[in-house]
């Protein structure tokens, strides 16, 4: 059985059902050199009605003169694209736009946005979407400032070179217009590597954009499913944050500070916006799908995707998403309601959460005290709960959030079997970056079990 990170034969890390190792907390806190530090890094963020209409001033403040303009071609038709340009033209700062963003992004995708910057060669970077248009504009400027780079030299090791971002990139502003990724607050950029059939990625503070304008008249256009499936990833950034491993039992302190990663680990700062945000969402996501008018919620939508970018852009997320990068990228039938693609889309927040009750139950045994605290968080009494259920009892309370909001039911429903469970974890398993920061070690043998268990949740 391959296993991601040392080898450990306590009983948590050597059986899946065993409970909670208390010698041997995580495999690398064994390390000669175990790191003793982490970082708080994160975007400057306006938050406003009507916030947007200041990107203008933003952009001559800073002395721009040739600024990009990202989009993709849905919300180049709406409102949020419209403001933003009518700003720009005001303060009269030249421009151009980009409107090929793809929604969930690919390899191919990237490398197209990335050409047409290192053509233009801009000054300053706007983004205006979601998660995938934010992604997409963070990549063009890290490879327009190294023109000679290729797209993988930074990518994460070992799908890529993993190369530090070691000069200081082109302002960017991030303006999202769903209530979802939190990629406003964060340096991470993830896309499909076709070739390799995995989603993959970009991870480096140097990314993170040097504002976020978090404008709540943005989100107003939202389908329903494209405001579930981006609430559905707030929830799972803030569960994930909140259980990964904590940073000084990680692995070794970085050689450099430099090289100390984006995703460090459970820490004290990321726990307080990951326990808000998970407190806002389980309020705030039910009204927001129930009632696309309810004003309140939706606000509350945007504020709760942003706290949690603070708190996983951070201390990182571990197996849901890293299962969930390889449910998206082996995907080859499955299109999402509400959703305008030309190719087949499980949209990100659903691919993770469609495992989350399986992943809480796998690892409930590790720091059982916070998934309760999840649990009462989303709903459950806990009063007499004992520690060794906390996994159980958390997994039954996701089952029930998601079903009452209408998720679909497990993988089967993108058209998976126990037949490609195989394929399925070999994609997952060079996912190290997050696989590493589950609180209990994981290989392929817990990653089918995992998937085994999503195939049906209800």
């Amino acid at each position: 059985m391959r296993m991601v990170g040392s080898s450990c034969s306590c009983p948590a890390h050597s059986n899946i059902f065993s409970p909670s190792c208390t010698t041997h907390r995580h495999a690398s806190a064994a390390t000669p050199r175990p790191e003793y530090a982490f970082e708080m890094a994160t975007s400057t963020i306006r938050v406003g009605k009507g916030a947007t209409r200041e990107i203008g001033m933003d952009l001559a403040n800073l002395k721009a003169k040739r600024v990009m303009v990202f989009t993709d071609p849905n919300i180049a038709k709406l409102p949020p694209l419209q403001t933003v340009i009518e700003s720009i033209e005001r303060s009269k700062v030249g421009y151009t736009v980009y409107k090929d963003v793809r929604v969930e992004p690919s390899d191919k995708s990237f490398q197209h946005a990335i050409d047409a910057a290192r053509r233009y060669m801009p000054d300053a970077f706007v983004a205006v979407g979601g998660g995938s248009t934010i992604d997409t504009a963070k990549a063009a400027n890290l490879y327009t400032v190294f023109g000679d780079a290729h797209l993988l030299d930074f990518v994460n090791a070992p799908l890529g070179k993993g190369r530090p971002v070691d000069r200081v990139l082109l302002p960017l502003i991030a303006v999202p217009t769903t209530a979802g990724t939190g990629s406003e607050c964060t340096g991470a950029a993830i896309f499909d590597l076709k070739d390799k059939k995995a989603k993959t990625g970009i991870a480096d503070r140097a990314l993170k954009p040097l504002l976020g304008i978090i404008d709540p008249l943005n989100t107003r256009t939202m389908p329903k499913q494209v405001r579930l499936a981006s609430g559905l990833d707030v929830l799972c950034h803030a569960i994930e944050s909140y259980t990964a491993v904590p940073y000084y039992l990680r692995g070794e302190a970085p050689a450099n500070p430099l090289l100390r990663p984006a995703y460090q680990g459970s820490n004290p700062i990321s726990d307080i916006w990951s326990s808000k945000a998970l407190q806002m969402v389980a309020k705030a996501l039910p009204r927001s799908i129930a009632d696309p008018d309810d004003i309140e919620a939706q606000e509350a939508m945007t504020l709760a995707a942003a706290y949690a970018g603070i708190g996983f852009g951070n201390g990182g997320v571990h197996l849901m998403h890293g299962c969930s990068y390889g449910i998206s990228g082996l995907n080859t039938s499955y299109y999402h309601p509400d959703y305008v693609s030309d190719h087949p889309l499980c949209p990100h927040g659903i691919s993770v959460a469609v495992t989350s009750p399986a992943v809480v139950e796998f690892t409930g045994s590790m720091y059982p005290e916070r998934h309760l605290e999840i649990a009462r968080i989303l709903g459950a009494d806990t009063t007499n709960a004992k520690l060794e259920d906390a996994g159980a009892i958390l997994g039954d309370a996701l089952r029930g959030f998601l079903r009452d909001l209408g998720v679909p039911d497990g993988i089967s429903a993108f058209g998976y079997t126990s037949s490609d469970i195989g394929a399925l974890v070999e994609s997952i398993l060079p996912q190290h970056r997050v696989l590493k920061l589950s609180p209990r070690q994981t290989g392929a043998e817990q990653l089918a079990w995992i998937l085994e268990r999503s195939l049906k949740n209800y």
